[in-house]
């Protein structure tokens, strides 16, 4: 039976809605006039007012300091406990506890890390923004290694124990070295959600220098301008790497997964 072309109407309609605001945001962010619902012309200038801006290299110096923080922590954290909840435990109650930071609402997370750290008297800072990240971000890094974990080859590992070595030489001699891909790609997706993520940061911040996102969130409380468009453009930029390269390096694993 052939299928009829009107199928695809919705999706095609979905396709449009998600992503003509990109693009219309991307173009608008070459217009050389001052504003940003009306194009004027081809220009890079605006670009280049963002290297001159302090506001945004002191907020994008912040949030990098912020997303490499984050991430080291994440990755390692979210490593060990997706090795924890695949080889040493088998409870669907941990499974479930260990997601929790994922699907929980940014808020209702950035409220309850902004009360913890007001109990345990924790001045806010960056390492404040930098740990609320991390477990943010760990979640997603578990997610993704275990997803890797679960194709990977425990025959060698049982080997590896079998001749004598220990569990951290194994780990590290064995296993690591099949979750390399994993890990990597869990990395670059923390470190894209750690790089434009703006409601925990807002919450647990304090009165240290804003990240990235605040200063833009600061700016459009003034209206949208062509500067805000371009500094939107290049984040976009640096996610859509990010994702893509993540899931090449999924995919190469998948690959050697399945020639091993």
């Amino acid at each position: 039976m052939r299928r009829s072309k009107l199928l695809f109407v919705p999706l095609w309609v979905t396709y449009v809605f998600l992503y003509l605001p990109i693009v219309v945001l991307v173009v608008m962010s070459f217009n050389a006039g001052e504003s940003a619902y009306t194009y004027e012309g081809f220009s890079l200038k605006w670009y280049g007012e963002l290297a001159a801006d302090e506001r945004i290299r002191n907020g994008l110096i912040n949030t990098l300091v912020v997303a490499v923080g984050s991430t080291a922590i994440a990755t390692v954290l979210g490593t060990l406990l997706a090795v924890g909840l695949a080889r040493h435990s088998r409870s669907k109650a941990l499974d479930a506890l260990a997601l929790m930071p994922a699907v929980l609402p940014d808020l209702v997370l950035a409220i309850g890390l902004l009360l913890f750290y007001g109990v345990i008297a924790l001045t806010l800072g960056h390492y404040s923004v930098i740990l609320s990240h991390a477990l943010f971000s760990m979640a997603f890094v578990a997610a993704v290694v275990r997803t890797r974990l679960s194709g990977a080859d425990t025959s060698l590992e049982e080997a590896s124990r079998d001749l004598g070595a220990g569990h951290v030489v194994t780990f590290m001699k064995i296993t690591l070295p099949q979750l390399a891909p994993g890990i990597v790609a869990g990395a670059l997706l923390a470190f894209t959600l750690s790089l434009d993520e703006f409601v925990i940061a807002f919450f647990t911040i304090g009165n240290a220098e804003p990240t990235l996102p605040i200063v833009i969130y600061s700016m459009i409380r003034f209206g949208v301008t062509p500067k805000i468009n371009a500094l939107a453009a290049i984040l976009l930029l640096v996610s859509f790497v990010a994702v893509i390269a993540g899931q090449r390096l999924t995919r190469i694993g998948e690959a050697q997964r399945a020639e091993g």
